[in-house]
């Protein structure tokens, strides 16, 4: 195991550390616990040489409005610009 330093804004720290006390936890478990959830969110994966594919982000699906809803305004937009 790699032991390390890390610098939070101070809210962030706060609210980490209300966790740690919520769950009975220590602060470095918590932040192992995120760290472990974060990294779950872009599994590895091997890329053919010259493969692209468009970037995406994953919100962990908090969506305001569900992304495939969008895709006809997508299309007329890339329609109008070609």
């Amino acid at each position: 195991m790699t032991r390390t330093e890390i610098q939070f804004p101070d809210p962030l720290y706060r609210r980490l550390n209300a966790i740690a006390e919520q769950q009975d936890w220590s602060f470095g478990e918590v932040v192992h616990r995120a760290a472990e959830n974060f990294v779950n969110r872009f599994p590895e994966r091997e890329k053919a040489a010259g493969e692209w594919s468009f970037p995406t982000l994953d919100c962990g699906g908090d969506f305001l409005v569900d992304p495939a809803s969008s895709a006809p305004e997508a299309g007329a937009v890339f329609q109008r610009s070609a």
